[in-house]
């Protein structure tokens, strides 16, 4: 991910909001300035998508609901706002329908790359656990099949990790379960000797 701002100073959320809607490209947003996303390769795009059908399989006809990369997420500091684009996300308290952002996820997944892993480890980790209503972010590895949990507990946020295609990460806070072997069903890792 890129900064440009969009002008020399800090635009407002409204202003976002609303430049956001018609924009050609997703930006996300920290603070008042605006970052580019970058474009993903066809196996992140096909891990979210295996993640978010999994999910919504189980999910259908429950109060939970599973939203795509379309939907930003809204984080609101004391000092100012955010709003992300994660892969997937489950909301069990939508907003309404008229938004396009949600501000209290259940569950947050986002795919990881060599061009991503230090935002989403970093900078979205630490802003993710402060949304009150998130029980589990999930970051599932785009080169090979597995994924870091980090689930809430009564002492706050402990660390899971998860390798091979027969783990299965349960997710009793949305009465559903992920098993990598369908998140990386059809994808084919880069050998280790690739450059790609």
């Amino acid at each position: 991910m890129t900064a440009e701002l969009a002008a020399n100073e800090l635009m407002s959320v409204a202003d976002y909001l609303e430049w956001e809607a018609a924009a050609e490209m997703r930006h996300e947003y920290v603070g008042g300035v605006i970052y580019d996303m970058a474009g993903g390769t066809n196996g992140h795009g096909a891990i979210s998508t295996n993640a978010l059908v999994a999910l919504g399989g189980q999910l259908s006809g429950k109060k939970c609901r599973p939203f795509n990369s379309d939907t930003k997420l809204r984080i609101i500091y004391p000092s100012h706002t955010r709003f992300y684009y994660p892969d997937a996300m489950v909301v069990c308290n939508p907003g309404p329908s008229s938004n396009d952002f949600q501000d209290h996820p259940a569950v947050v997944v986002e795919v990881a790359s060599n061009s991503t892993r230090r935002t989403d480890s970093r900078e979205k980790l630490e802003a993710y656990l402060l949304v009150p209503t998130l029980n589990v972010y999930i970051m599932i590895e785009q080169d090979e099949a597995a994924a870091v949990v980090w689930r809430r507990g009564e002492m706050g946020f402990a660390r899971e990790v998860y390798a091979g295609l027969d783990a299965i990460i349960e997710l009793p806070e949305i009465e559903a379960r992920l098993a990598l072997a369908k998140v990386y069903e059809a994808i084919e890792f880069p050998s280790p000797n690739s450059q790609a």
